[in-house]
């Protein structure tokens, strides 16, 4: 993996001569002429010679990235201007929270009036919400500022939440691979992929837990770092005073394991599958830490961690994640109408016996969170657009988030007239095939690098696999959809790019390899270019006869 360096890294001579790099020959045998590197890495050296050449290369490649993120987030984030699927739940939850300390419930027919404007039409009833409260706050953050009434308000959080998951992205496959030019194609895949794109442009909460997730991920590999660093620097210290370096030191000064709990703790205040992530990531940690011991040298490396590290580690996270969660929920404790705020008081429900010493407040939260986490884990009420988790790497079946069917000459304002016998308008949670089966097939191929060579980078990626999707698997008989995969399809990508990187191999390579594996990697993202743009107004709700709408739907379940 870290064979495949970016073109930044191609202006050196090495590797660009001919022969550079490769063994001698045997004694007594003939040299043979080895051309190693592609023609496109030698007219890279050329124009990039300069520092000035590599610095803009190195800012504006991901600057553009970031641009084509921004673009397909906002262009049109206020069609269509009303609320759609889930928004429904989040998008009055997000206001009546913001006004009231909690969610409170809603007419029956609040939808179309919201939309039209009536968007304090909410009682002071309390509402029983099925996910804590961040990923709301954050909503209402953005109605507050920009209007309630206005569609792209409610959405923008989402958007920019899309478009910093593509800044991460690029962050943290740049760490794993040390190559410009792999993190410019993983940001560049997650910001044109459809399923990224729709989960930016719909106010759900699940675009939130994603951003966490990956910002935690990125901590975590900065603590790598870190830790690495100061495991060093301690044995050297040991070993010039002669001393012994038994099992290794607790590490008590871990920022970026601190901030990786803070963002850990955020995760798991939007959704409850935030959990999961905060889990694997914790159980990565200790791996790490396991591995980086073994690898320089220290005796009790596995007991060390145990016993003196993991404990350090835990205390450096865990509380932190928790009080993150709390402070989340601060307007519950505050609002005296919150669902369930006194639930302890009533007759008959506090506790007793061991645990009565438990402030009655605290005890009302904790039935809520038992009630909340009851309902996630046993929600099987049949939807037309329910996948089952073991099809989501197939993407049987995507989640239809808006469709409207126009008639010929029915006009949509900002979108224009239909002008074939029938017409419609989609926002379908699709990624594009490409990169979705490309980045599935990814995963396997880099279960058998696991196995074959146990490189940290490919195990980390395979780890926010496991985070985000292996636990819905154990969730068969639950509603799920197929959306849930937002969480987890940023290491998605990022295992794709690992197989990318391996296809690109490196500039010492002899030339028909390197040449080849150029021109297939060349060839593959210019096919998800094509197919980004072809797929592009069913990801946003663009007017198109009914006739050019059925022909993005390649399987029967995609309707």
């Amino acid at each position: 993996m870290s064979d495949a360096p970016g073109f930044d890294e191609l202006v050196g001579t090495e590797g660009l001569r001919d022969g550079a790099g490769a063994p001698p020959p045997p004694a007594g045998t003939k040299k043979q002429r080895i051309i190693r590197g592609s023609r496109l890495d030698r007219w890279w050296r050329r124009v990039t010679v300069t520092p000035r050449a590599q610095r803009a290369y190195r800012w504006g490649a991901p600057g553009i990235v970031v641009l084509v993120a921004i673009l397909t987030r906002f262009v049109g984030l206020g069609h269509p201007d009303t609320i759609v699927f889930d928004e429904t739940f989040y998008v009055k939850d997000a206001w009546s929270q913001w006004n009231l300390g909690y969610a409170a419930t809603w007419p029956d027919d609040a939808d179309a009036k919201f939309a039209a404007g009536q968007t304090d039409i909410f009682t002071a009833i309390p509402s029983f919400v099925v996910h804590p409260q961040l990923g709301k706050w954050i909503t209402g953050l953005f109605m507050a500022l920009l209007g309630p009434e206005h569609a792209y308000a409610w959405r923008v959080g989402v958007a920019l939440a899309g478009v910093l998951g593509v800044v991460l992205i690029m962050l943290v496959a740049h760490r794993l691979f040390r190559s410009t030019l792999l993190a410019v194609i993983a940001g560049g895949l997650l910001a044109i992929d459809g399923n990224a794109i729709v989960m930016s442009r719909v106010a759900l909460l699940d675009n939130y837990v994603m951003l966490f997730a990956l910002l935690a991920f990125y901590l975590l590999l900065r603590d790598r770092a870190w830790s690495e660093s100061r495991l060093l620097a301690w044995r050297v210290r040991r070993e010039s005073e002669g001393r012994s370096t038994d099992a290794g030191p607790a590490l008590w000064w871990r920022p970026w394991l601190m901030a990786a709990g803070l963002a850990l703790g955020a995760t798991a205040s939007v959704k409850w599958n935030g959990i999961y992530f905060l889990a694997i990531w914790a159980v990565w940690s200790v791996v790490s830490d396991v591995l980086l011991r073994r690898k320089h040298g220290i005796p009790g490396w596995f007991a060390g961690t145990l016993v003196k590290q993991a404990p350090v580690s835990f205390l450096l996270t865990v509380p932190l994640a928790a009080a993150v969660y709390l402070l989340t929920w601060a307007s519950w404790f505050t609002s005296d109408n919150s669902y369930d705020r006194h639930w302890a008081e009533s007759a008959g429900n506090a506790w007793t016996g061991l645990w009565s010493w438990v402030p009655v407040d605290l005890q009302s939260f904790l039935h809520y969170e038992k009630s909340v986490w009851d309902y996630n884990i046993g929600e099987s009420r049949p939807h037309p657009y329910q996948a089952y988790p073991a099809t989501w790497l197939l993407m049987i079946r995507p989640t239809s988030m808006y469709y409207q069917a126009f008639d010929q000459g029915q006009i949509d304002p900002g979108q224009g007239a239909c002008t074939a016998a029938s017409c419609g308008e989609s926002i379908t949670g699709l990624a594009n095939p490409l990169i979705w089966w490309g980045g599935a097939l990814s995963i396997l191929v880099l279960v058998a690098v696991f196995v074959l060579r146990r490189q940290w980078q490919v195990g980390a990626i395979l780890m926010g696999i496991v985070a985000g999707y292996l636990p819905w698997l154990q969730y068969s008989n639950r509603t799920v959809f197929q959306f849930y995969t937002i969480a987890f399809e940023p290491y998605l990508v990022l295992a794709l790019v690992a197989v990318l990187g391996i296809a690109i191999g490196s500039r010492r390579d002899p030339r028909p390899r390197r040449t080849v594996g150029l021109a297939s990697a060349g060839a593959f993202l210019v096919l998800a270019v094509a197919l980004s743009v072809f797929y592009w107004p069913l990801w946003t709700a663009q007017l198109l006869p009914y006739d050019v709408l059925r022909l993005h739907w390649w399987l029967p379940t995609w309707v």
